[in-house]
C-alpha cells in the first residue's frame, strides 16, 4: 500500500481488543451465507439471496462485528473476492461506528491486499463518511493521503473507485472544513489542481460547490428530466453558478491535455449546465469545449481527452444556431479516430444538416473554416513594427515577418519577449489552418467516391475563391454541363470574366452545373490526353485523379455476389498495412493473440456515407511460439453494405455504384500494393520458406491497376529524364542498361534482377531518388521507388554501397 499508511496514529491496545472483540464469533455466523456465491457470483450479487435476507434482522452489533469481519476476509484473502455489495449491506445501518473502528479498518486494509475490486476500502469509507469531525481531525493527512492515492490508481474498477472517493473525499472535507469537495478536481490529472489553484475563489462562492457536486452525479451521457431540474435550481440559487461553469470550461479547453476520468465526468455535467444557456458566447465555448474534448494525443489517436465530455458535447452543439456547429462538427469528422466519438459526430452532422435542409456533404463542405484568410490564402497582421504574414503554401501554412516590406529569415527575438501571446496565437493559427489543409484534402478526396453536382455559382465559392479548399481545387479537373447529360471537363482557369474551365483544345467551358472529373465518366483516349496534359503544364494535383486507377466489376465478383475476393490471399506486413489503412480513414481493431483477436474487419464509408466497404484480414501466427506480436497478416473478402437508417443491409457487389466500388477496391489494392511483403526488397534474405512460393509468385506477377497506371506515367515521365537512352519499358518491367550490367525493375513490386540470369539485387533506395524530377502526384511511393533505382542502376560504375557492389561483384 502507499505512505498514508504510515500517516495513521497509534491504535491503543484496548481500543484494538474492543474492536476485535466478537468478530470470530461473527464471522461464523456470515461465512455460511458467503457459500453461495461461488453460484451467485457472476449472476447477481449475494446479497440478493433469500439466505441473506436474514441478516437484515440481526442485532446491530452483530451487524458491526460482521462488517469488520467480511472487511479483514476480504483484505487479507488471497482469492479477490467480489465482497463489496457485502460490506456495505452489512455496514449500512450500523450507526455507533467509532474513531476506533475506522483506525483498525485502515491499518487492516494498509497491512493486506489491495485487489482491483476495491472490497479492501469499502468499510472504512463507510465508517468515516459517518463519524463527527472532531474524530476525523487526527486523520486528515492520512485521509488525505489515501485520496491522492485512490484518485491516481488507474487499476481499481471505476464504480468502487469513484464510490470509496467520494466517501473519503467526503469525510476529509468535514474534517478540514473545504467548501469544494475533495473528490471534485483532484490529483488525478494536472487539470484538476491546475483549476483549483487558479480559480478556488469562484469555486468557493455561495451555492457554487452545490452545483458543481451535482455536476458531478451525471452518470449517463443524457441527463433525466429530474436531474435537469435540480441543475436549473442550483444554477438559480448559485448567484456565480454560471460564471463558474464557463470558467472551469473555458480552463479546459486552454489545458488541451487528457483528463483523469472523474474528470471527464464532471466536466460532461458542466456541458449541460452551459447549454441551459442560448447566447452566441456560449456556443462558441461549447464548440471549443467539443473540439478540445475530441483531441486525442498524435501518439494515441483513439483515446480523446475527454471522451463522455466529447459525446455529450456533439450531441448538444449539434442543437445550436450559428456557424460554429457546423464548422466544429464538420472539422471533427474528418479528424477524429475514435469510434464512439467519430459515429456522434456523424449522427450529429446529419441532424443538424436535416434540420437546414443541407446533405451530409453539404454540411461539411459549408463549414470549411477559412481561417480569417483572404482569397490568395494570407493574412497579414501588425505586430508591434513588424508585419506578420500566415500564408498557405502548397499544403502546409507557414508564418513570415518583414519590416517595412523587407522579409526577415525568422522571428525577430525581440518579440518573443515584447510580444509572446501574440506568437502563440499566430502559430496555433498556422497549427489550426495545417490540420484544416489535411483534413479538406481527405474530405475533397473522398467527393470521388459520390456522384455530387454543383451549382456554378457554388463550386466557384466554394472550391475556388475559399482560401483553404482552393488550394486543391484549382489543381483538379472538373466537368461542366448545362443539361446534366453532355459533360465538359477542363482545368479551372480565372480570366476577366471570372472563372472558367480550360478543354483539352483550350476553350473555355461554362454550364450551369459541375462535377468532379473521374476517369471512370471518361473515355480511355480522353484520360491518356489529360494525363499528357497535366505532365506537359507541370501541374500537381493534391491526388491521383488524370492518373487515377479504374477497378470495373469483374465476372468472378459477379459469380460471387456478395464478395469480391480480388485481394485475398496476400501477405502484408501487419504494422505498415493498419498505419496505412488508418491514414486512408479506414476504421479496424487491432489484430492480437487474444480471443477475438486474430481477424479483423477494416471498414470505411464511401458514397458520402450512403456505403460502407469492409476489408477482412487475419492475422499470421509466427513459427516461434514465444513471439506474441503481430508480424504479417492474411487478405480475405471486400464487402459492401448499404445504409437503412441506424443500420447497414449487405448489398451483391453488383448493385454497388461505380464510383463506390472503384474508389474502395483503389485502397485496398493500395494496402496490398505498398505492404505486401513482395514490395520489401530485404524479403529474399529472410528464409521464411513458407512464403517463398507467394513472395516470387507476387514480385514478378502480372500487373494490377495501380501498377499498370503507375506504368503508364513511367511511358510519360521517362523520355524527359536524361537516362532515356538507358530504360526500356516492357509490358511488366523497366530495362535498365547500366555500364557494369543490365537489370529489370518490376513495375508492381519494385524489385530488380539482374540480367541474364534473373539474379536478385537488392537496394534499398533512399528518400528523394529522383531529384528535380516532375511527378504529376505524389500519392504513390512505389512510382519515386522505381525511378530512383532506375537512376541509380543506369550508372551503376558510380555505385560506392559496399553491399550492392558485393551484389553486382557476385
Amino acid at each position: 500500500m502507499g505512505d498514508w499508511t504510515r500517516l495513521l496514529p497509534a491504535l491503543s491496545a484496548p481500543d484494538r481488543q474492543r474492536v476485535e472483540t466478537g468478530i470470530a464469533e461473527a464471522d461464523v455466523h456470515v461465512r455460511p451465507l458467503l457459500r453461495p456465491m461461488d453460484t451467485y457470483f457472476w449472476a447477481t450479487s449475494v446479497t440478493r439471496t433469500p439466505e441473506w435476507a436474514a441478516t437484515k434482522a440481526w442485532p446491530g452489533e452483530l451487524r458491526r462485528r460482521a462488517a469488520l469481519a467480511v472487511h479483514l476476509e476480504a483484505t487479507t484473502s488471497s482469492i479477490p473476492s467480489a465482497l463489496n455489495d457485502v460490506v456495505r449491506s452489512l455496514a449500512d445501518g450500523v450507526h455507533d461506528w467509532t474513531r476506533a473502528d475506522l483506525l483498525w479498518s485502515l491499518e487492516v486494509a494498509g497491512q493486506g491486499h489491495g485487489y482491483d475490486n476495491g472490497a479492501h476500502l469499502e468499510l472504512p469509507a463507510m465508517i468515516a463518511v459517518r463519524l463527527a469531525p472532531a474524530d476525523l481531525a487526527a486523520l486528515a493527512p492520512a485521509l488525505s493521503a489515501l485520496f491522492d492515492e485512490i484518485a491516481e490508481d488507474y487499476f481499481m474498477a471505476a464504480g468502487p473507485r469513484r464510490r470509496v472517493a467520494m466517501l473519503i473525499g467526503e469525510a476529509l472535507d468535514r474534517a478540514t472544513g473545504r467548501r469544494v469537495p475533495s473528490w471534485l478536481l483532484h490529483h488525478g490529472d494536472e487539470f484538476g489542481p491546475l483549476v483549483r489553484a487558479g480559480m478556488g475563489d469562484v469555486l468557493a462562492a455561495p451555492g457554487v460547490p452545490e452545483l458543481l457536486a451535482h455536476c458531478a452525479s451525471l452518470d449517463k451521457p443524457a441527463p433525466p428530466a429530474k436531474w435537469l431540474r435540480v441543475l436549473d435550481e442550483r444554477l438559480t440559487t448559485a448567484a456565480d453558478g454560471a460564471k463558474a461553469v464557463r470558467a472551469v470550461l473555458e480552463a479546459f479547453t486552454a489545458h488541451r491535455r487528457r483528463v483523469h476520468e472523474d474528470s471527464d465526468r464532471f466536466l460532461r455535467g458542466l456541458v449541460w449546465a452551459l447549454s441551459r444557456e442560448s447566447d452566441e458566447a456560449a456556443t462558441d465555448l461549447l464548440a471549443r469545449v467539443t473540439a478540445t474534448a475530441s483531441a486525442a494525443p498524435r501518439q494515441a489517436s483513439g483515446f480523446p481527452h475527454a471522451q463522455r465530455t466529447a459525446i455529450a458535447a456533439v450531441q448538444l452543439l449539434a442543437g445550436r444556431d450559428g456557424e460554429a456547429p457546423v464548422r466544429t462538427l464538420a472539422r471533427l469528422a474528418a479528424t477524429v479516430k475514435n469510434k464512439a466519438v467519430r459515429a456522434r459526430v456523424q449522427s450529429a452532422l446529419a441532424r443538424l444538416g436535416a434540420s437546414r435542409g443541407w446533405s451530409l456533404s453539404e454540411v461539411m463542405e459549408l463549414a470549411v473554416d477559412d481561417h480569417g484568410l483572404d482569397s490568395t490564402g494570407s493574412r497579414l497582421t501588425e505586430v508591434g513594427p513588424y508585419e506578420a504574414t500566415v500564408r498557405v503554401v502548397g499544403e502546409k501554412a507557414r508564418l513570415t515577418f518583414a519590416r517595412g516590406g523587407v522579409g526577415l529569415k525568422g522571428v525577430p527575438a525581440v518579440l518573443k519577449e515584447t510580444h509572446a501571446d501574440e506568437l502563440k496565437q499566430l502559430r496555433d493559427m498556422v497549427k489550426g489552418i495545417s490540420a484544416t489543409l489535411t483534413a479538406e484534402r481527405q474530405r475533397v478526396e473522398a467527393l470521388l467516391s459520390e456522384d455530387r453536382v454543383w451549382a456554378y455559382p457554388d463550386w466557384v465559392s466554394r472550391f475556388l475563391d475559399h482560401p483553404i479548399t482552393g488550394t486543391y481545387g484549382r489543381r483538379l479537373l472538373w466537368e461542366t454541363s448545362t443539361d446534366g447529360r453532355d459533360w465538359s471537363a477542363g482545368l479551372p482557369h480565372e480570366d476577366g470574366d471570372g472563372w472558367t474551365l480550360a478543354g483539352l483544345d483550350g476553350r473555355p467551358a461554362r454550364g450551369e452545373r459541375v462535377r468532379l472529373w473521374h476517369p471512370i465518366h471518361a473515355s480511355v483516349d480522353e484520360t491518356l490526353a489529360w494525363r499528357e496534359r497535366v505532365l506537359a503544364t507541370g501541374l500537381t494535383q493534391p491526388f491521383k485523379q488524370a492518373f487515377r486507377e479504374v477497378y470495373l466489376l469483374t465476372p468472378a465478383e459477379e459469380r460471387t455476389g456478395s464478395y469480391s475476393n480480388r485481394f485475398a490471399a496476400h501477405i502484408l506486413r501487419y504494422r505498415q498495412a493498419n498505419a496505412l489503412m488508418r491514414a486512408r480513414g479506414w476504421q479496424a481493431g487491432y489484430l492480437g493473440t487474444w480471443d477475438g483477436g486474430y481477424d479483423s474487419e477494416a471498414t470505411k464509408l464511401f458514397g458520402g456515407g450512403a456505403w460502407r466497404a469492409s476489408f477482412h484480414h487475419q492475422l499470421v501466427d509466427t513459427d516461434d511460439p514465444r513471439d506474441y506480436d503481430v508480424h504479417y497478416c492474411s487478405t480475405d473478402q471486400v464487402r459492401f453494405a448499404r445504409s437503412d437508417g441506424a443500420t447497414w443491409q449487405p448489398a451483391p457487389v453488383a448493385d454497388v455504384p461505380p464510383l463506390v466500388f472503384t474508389e474502395a477496391m483503389r485502397d485496398v489494392d493500395l494496402f496490398v500494393g505498398v505492404t505486401s511483403i513482395a514490395t520489401d526488397p530485404q524479403w529474399a534474405d529472410r528464409g521464411e520458406d513458407r512464403f517463398r512460393d507467394y513472395w516470387h509468385r507476387t514480385a514478378v506477377g502480372a500487373l494490377n491497376p495501380s501498377a499498370q497506371v503507375r506504368r503508364d506515367a513511367l511511358a510519360r515521365l521517362l523520355p524527359r529524364m536524361a537516362i532515356a537512352d538507358r530504360v526500356t519499358l516492357a509490358d511488366r518491367y523497366l530495362h535498365v542498361r547500366g555500364n557494369l550490367r543490365s537489370y529489370r525493375i518490376h513495375l508492381g513490386s519494385g524489385n530488380i534482377m539482374m540480367e541474364p540470369h534473373d539474379a536478385y539485387l537488392c537496394i534499398v533506395p533512399a528518400r528523394g531518388g529522383t531529384g528535380r524530377l516532375h511527378l504529376p502526384f505524389e500519392d504513390d511511393p512505389m512510382l519515386s521507388t522505381i525511378l530512383s533505382k532506375a537512376i541509380m542502376l543506369a550508372a551503376d560504375d558510380t555505385i560506392t554501397d559496399p553491399t550492392v557492389l558485393r551484389q553486382l561483384a557476385a
